[in-house]
């Protein structure tokens, strides 16, 4: 199996490239899921949300957190620094899930969603992200939408990711859906999906990881998007996730070595995996919104407010970028700016299998 990738990224000095994700034994990790829950609300869109307790969530069943004590919030945040882009129709940001609407994990508890730039020292990154359902998710694959922060050496990186994703494998249905993922050997061993193995500490209970994102995008209409940014609490080591507005939780800082401190490495872009990647014929899984990044607002997927921060505590646009996509027939990158003054947008996706890429 291998990686695509579709990237804006600002190289570090080690990191060099990224391998592909294993598989997951998603029944193993399913029945070590087994928590108990103290409050379960059934969400209008299908989804049944378990509120467990906080100090009972699986992040606690790494040894590395045996005796760790949760951080309910950062002690910094990553602040805001936003550039108003022209565009050829608006946009809004997506703030919550449709299961709230269906009731409120009471405190003390986490919602769970149970579906069977040239340089380092980066501590923080983050875009907006429109949110599509992109066509033609196959049974086996995936395809998503996101930020990775790494850390290390090629061959064995640490990497903290989040965005939206479509997975059947792992949520059984063809839905675009919050995910997290993270690794600190190069996806050989260790991480995995959401809260599927022992690692992220969850702390909101306004979100759910795994559950559904509503409304997406539609061609040509008003674009929904979500605010994603991931940054290192230099008091506690810890790395923050934020999503819409909402502070997710962080990754305990005693997972990693490189990543304790540092990243050497930002990508912001896409990603279909897929065991019929580079063979013929090619999987028709779609990346984005299914259309070539050429085709641009409202059509194609995009990350936007591209934002870096490094020890200077500074919120700002990275100043050296490059793109990249593994198979350029199937899926494509453009960093595009309407005027010479404007800021760009990163446009990414494509169709998978088509004429160019049987």
């Amino acid at each position: 199996m291998r990686l695509f990738l579709v990237f804006a990224i600002l190289w570090g000095l080690f990191y060099n490239v990224a391998y592909g994700k294993g598989s997951l034994d998603i029944d193993m990790k399913l029945k070590a899921l087994n928590k108990p829950a103290l409050k379960t609300i059934k969400s209008e869109d299908g989804d049944i949300i378990d509120c467990i307790d906080i100090y009972k969530q699986h992040a606690f069943d790494h040894p590395a957190l045996r005796n760790h004590k949760i951080q309910m919030k950062p002690s910094i945040e990553f602040g805001t620094k936003k550039t108003t882009i022209p565009n050829n129709g608006s946009s809004e940001l997506i703030t919550s899930q449709i299961w709230s609407k269906s009731g409120n994990c009471p405190k003390g508890t986490i919602p769970e969603a149970v579906l069977i730039a040239l340089g380092f020292n980066f501590i923080g990154a983050q875009s907006d992200i429109n949110v599509w359902n992109p066509p033609r998710v196959q049974a086996s694959d995936y395809s998503s939408a996101q930020i990775w922060l790494l850390g290390g050496l090629s061959d064995t990186f640490e990497s903290i990711e989040a965005g939206w994703a479509v997975n059947p494998r792992v949520f059984g249905d063809s839905r675009t859906r919050l995910f997290t993922y993270w690794t600190k050997d190069g996806y050989t061993k260790t991480g995995c999906v959401n809260l599927l193995c022992a690692g992220f500490v969850q702390t909101t209970t306004k979100l759910a990881l795994g559950a559904a994102i509503e409304p997406v995008s539609t061609t040509s209409q008003k674009q929904h998007y979500i605010t994603v940014s991931m940054f290192l609490d230099p008091n506690s080591g810890n790395w923050w996730l934020t999503c819409a507005k909402n502070v997710i939780g962080y990754w305990p800082g005693t997972l990693f070595t490189y990543l304790k401190h540092s990243a050497t490495a930002v990508q912001w872009g896409g990603e279909v995996h897929s065991p019929n990647v580079g063979k013929k014929p090619h999987t028709r899984t779609s990346m984005g919104s299914g259309q070539w990044a050429s085709y641009l607002w409202a059509q194609a997927c995009y990350h936007t407010n591209i934002r870096i921060k490094d020890y200077s505590m500074q919120i700002k646009y990275p100043t050296y970028l490059s793109e990249y996509a593994d198979e350029y027939d199937c899926y494509s990158t453009k960093l595009h700016r309407k005027t010479y003054m404007s800021e760009p947008h990163f446009y990414f996706g494509g169709p998978g299998q088509n004429s160019r890429c049987p």
